[in-house]
């Protein structure tokens, strides 16, 4: 018998807020990819689930010398945004997952055994991106690696990128699937000059995408062995995909990739 549970439709952000409290014992419905199947089939039992297609978390627009995202614009409408994030939003799934997922249910995805998600985190923790999430506490405004490194219970609310000059680049490695799975992805983005202020992110290696601080140093310091610093900042875990053993063995290749992409 399926599980039953209370769905809240809310209409704007505040009721959305409202309707999310702190979080406990809440499931987030925005394009419901990833989400509902879990609730079909039980894998998650939670006491609410809202459905926030319809409550004004959508579209974007320059916010301070930054571009934001709402929280469930899709995967398809990054097609103009910054690289390497329209690059990675260009092989999420397929076309159909793109035209409904959303850049916030990305951001969020649990993680599983089978193979890895959230190929948008990367990078916007590339780009230096913030998120704007509401939940116990209030609001917050954090960097995307740290509201990873979160707890989570928390919804996303927008995605703030910096509109500066830059250069990035970007490496993956995809598994040939009818929904191109990705096995792991490198974004870097760097000033236009030089590597001050270089920022790696790499996804694919475990739970969600991490920053590479060791990798960074080492361009900023102009190492030729930069990219094998990755395995310093990364130790990969086994999934359906890739064991750990191999993405150990590819991971360095990706990233050498990735910077010889810088322009």
């Amino acid at each position: 018998m399926p599980p039953t549970f209370e769905v809240l439709q809310p209409t704007s952000p505040d009721e959305a807020v409202a309707a999310f409290g702190d979080g406990d014992g809440v499931t987030v419905v925005a394009g419901g990819t990833i989400v509902l199947p879990d609730l079909t089939y039980g894998r998650l039992r939670p006491r609410r689930a809202i459905m926030i297609g319809d409550a004004g978390l959508d579209g974007g627009g320059r916010e301070n010398g930054a571009l934001r995202y709402g929280a469930t614009t899709t995967v398809a409408a990054l097609a103009d945004a910054p690289e390497p994030l329209s690059r990675a939003a260009g092989h999420v799934a397929d076309r159909e997952i793109r035209a409904v997922g959303t850049i916030g249910g990305n951001l969020c995805a649990g993680h599983t055994d089978s193979a890895p998600r959230g190929d948008l985190q990367a990078p916007l923790i590339a780009l230096g991106a913030t998120v704007r999430s509401a939940g116990a506490g209030g609001e917050h405004n954090e960097p995307v690696e740290d509201f990873l490194a979160g707890a989570g219970g928390r919804l996303v609310l927008s995605i703030d990128i910096p509109d500066t000059p830059r250069r990035s680049g970007y490496a993956r490695l995809d598994r040939p699937h009818a929904h191109s799975y990705t096995i792991l992805a490198v974004s870097i983005v760097a000033p236009p000059d030089g590597f001050e202020g270089v920022r790696v992110a790499v996804s694919g290696t475990g739970p969600h995408a991490v920053r590479c601080p060791a990798v960074e140093r080492a361009l900023l310091a102009g190492e030729a062995d930069a990219a094998e610093r990755v395995l310093d900042d990364v130790d990969p875990s086994d999934d359906a995909l890739a064991s750990a053993w191999y993405r150990k063995r590819v991971l360095p290749t990706l990233v050498s990739r990735a910077i010889d992409d810088l322009h």
